[in-house]
């Protein structure tokens, strides 16, 4: 709806393929730098970016608003835009954003972070591939409001920076939804079960 890489553009862009958590690599210096400097513009603006967010989302792929029970029902996304719910939800990514945005330069720290909220996302029923979904209408939500400051390099720089963490949250998520699997098993068919005859 008014973007190059909203709608379908997304799965080709930004998603990745089966059994390719790891295939995501960091942003270059040059990325994070850019990122960095383009952060400072976009924060001014993180309600307004989270909502126009989150309703191009649910504009762009309907099937989204079903992992939010409080957003399941509503036919019209004009009324979200005045959602206090949908506004706190989008507060709460653009806060992981910019958490993720300052440790960029810290990997191990990013990864923590991103890896947690995976694993938070198993409990909320919110499967990987909408992860990638995000950060196309982030893009598309920040372009706008950095005008001639965008550039093909930035843009290439925060989709190697949400493929990145998206990476990094599907692990998280594979994690937690393994361990959720062992726990359920009987002590008999854990793979990690020991022998414990003479």
């Amino acid at each position: 709806m008014g973007c190059a890489i909203s709608g379908l553009a997304t799965k080709s862009e930004f998603a990745l393929k089966d059994g390719e958590e790891d295939a995501a690599a960091h942003p270059s210096e040059e990325q994070i730098q850019i990122i960095k400097d383009s952060w400072k513009v976009i924060r001014d603006d993180i309600a307004k970016v989270g909502i126009i967010m989150f309703v191009r989302l649910f504009e762009t792929h309907p099937e989204c608003k079903d992992v939010f029970f409080l957003f399941r029902d509503v036919e019209d996304l004009e009324r979200l835009r005045t959602n206090r719910e949908l506004r706190a939800h989008g507060l709460r990514v653009m806060s992981f954003i910019e958490k993720s945005v300052a440790r960029l330069d810290q990997p191990e720290r990013l990864e923590a972070l991103a890896v947690e909220l995976g694993k938070s996302h198993y409990h909320y029923n919110a499967p990987p591939k909408y992860y990638n979904y995000v950060g196309a209408e982030f893009i598309c939500a920040v372009r706008p409001i950095l005008k001639e400051k965008w550039t093909a390099e930035l843009e290439e720089a925060w989709k190697a920076t949400f493929q990145y963490v998206s990476s990094l949250m599907q692990q998280g998520y594979q994690e937690e939804s393994l361990r959720q699997r062992n726990l359920t098993m009987s002590p008999k068919d854990r793979p990690d079960k020991r022998s414990t005859a003479l």
